[in-house]
């Protein structure tokens, strides 16, 4: 049911109001403000001819149930999209929105900035079904066209890259595939769709990780696949048929994320890059690398596509020791070390490109430390930072 508004069509609503209210009918539930958890695998027809005709909102509870819908319609509005698929988790997504575009004899071309498990559904999953992939350049823009095959498909993008952040030029990429009949996807959880629009800048599908930013409390897992109307029959085909479903518990911790996610986000923003500047400045620290600072290769496509910044950054240090490197993290007391990002706690991992990259090899020398950074005291986090950088420098 579409949630009432007495706001004028002509006046689109601010994005604070989308997330505090999309999705939400109170009424359908005896005036409960939030949609309750929604638990179930068998749905009851009143009658033969509702039986029959599977007309009734929901038929059986693999196909979504209301607590679920309400994540794909928040999605869906954020986003733009002709519509949203929830699945449980982000790798989940990936799969299902790849699958709805490839088939035996394909191949997709992926960027080399891409997410590790996605590089690994390509290498272990996508070449098993007779599925040809290539990594590409993330920096690469309309000279995608060079290397676009007769039997491309697909072309998948993220942007900015979740380990070594470079910022694609989707549209350019955009430009190129779509005369070909060639579906362009993106990993869109860094930004959001609170600071990044890829259906408006020529993507046909957009996945997010809903663990990271949609959560925002490191306790769920989920996915969500926005698309446009060309690409959704498929990508709700494909869901259907591989059986991911997403429970009403998950679901719902999905939904409280939601609601706040335009205060987590700006925060999040702040947050970053102050640490990010403070951080250009320490000796240790040879570049950073946040597509927000003047620094960034990539600054100006990300001023032109982007309206704001994540809280996912990297910095490359000058080299030192494993054992510095282990007397670093290994003593910090606020930053703790785990995958993931998104959560209230701050985070610091190191990561080495060198191992994944085949496309653009990682020639940097230092050790690339990825930072996420949380809602702790600005002050104590840069002083747990600091202690921690020293002991890298061996002070």
């Amino acid at each position: 049911m579409p949630r009432k508004t007495d706001i004028a069509s002509s006046h689109p609503e601010a994005v604070e109001t989308t997330l505090t209210h999309t999705g939400r009918t109170p009424d359908d539930h005896f005036g409960f403000v939030n949609t309750p958890v929604y638990r179930g695998s068998t749905v009851l027809f009143k009658n033969l001819a509702a039986l029959e005709s599977e007309q009734q909102p929901y038929v059986y509870g693999r196909a979504g149930n209301p607590t679920t819908r309400q994540v794909e319609e928040i999605v869906t509005e954020l986003e733009g999209a002709h519509d949203t698929q929830l699945v449980p988790s982000g790798l989940a997504a990936i799969t299902v929105a790849l699958l709805s575009c490839l088939s035996t004899g394909d191949e997709v071309l992926i960027t080399d900035s891409a997410y590790n498990p996605t590089r690994n559904f390509a290498l272990q999953f996508l070449s098993r079904m007779g599925i040809t992939h290539r990594f590409y350049d993330p920096r690469i823009g309309a000279g995608i066209a060079d290397i676009i095959g007769e039997n491309t498909r697909a072309i998948f993008t993220e942007s900015p890259g979740s380990v070594t952040f470079e910022i694609q030029d989707l549209p350019a990429i955009a430009a190129v595939a779509r005369p070909r009949g060639i579906k362009v996807l993106i990993d869109n959880t860094w930004a959001t769709p609170l600071f990044h629009s890829p259906l408006k800048l020529g993507a046909d599908i957009v996945i997010h990780t809903a663990t990271k930013m949609f959560v925002g409390h490191s306790d769920a897992f989920g996915g969500t696949i926005s698309a446009n109307a060309e690409s959704w029959p498929d990508v709700a085909r494909t869901r259907a048929l591989l059986g991911f479903f997403t429970g009403g518990d998950e679901a719902f911790l999905i939904a409280r994320g939601l609601r706040t996610l335009a205060v987590r986000m700006k925060e999040h923003e702040q947050r970053a890059l102050e640490m990010a500047k403070w951080l250009e400045g320490h000796p240790a620290v040879k570049r950073v690398i946040h597509p927000a600072l003047p620094s960034h290769p990539d600054h100006a496509i990300f001023k032109r596509d982007f309206s704001g910044s994540g809280s996912l950054f990297a910095a490359i240090l000058h080299p030192q020791s494993h054992d510095n490197l282990a007397a670093f993290l290994d003593n910090m007391q606020l930053f703790g070390m785990g995958y993931s990002w998104g959560g209230y706690e701050s985070l610091c991992i190191p990561s080495n490109p060198t191992r994944i990259r085949t496309a653009v090899p990682w020639a940097e020398d230092g050790t690339l430390i990825r930072l996420h950074i949380g809602f702790e005291g600005m002050g104590d986090l840069k002083r747990d930072l600091e202690a921690g950088l020293d002991r890298y420098l061996g002070k």
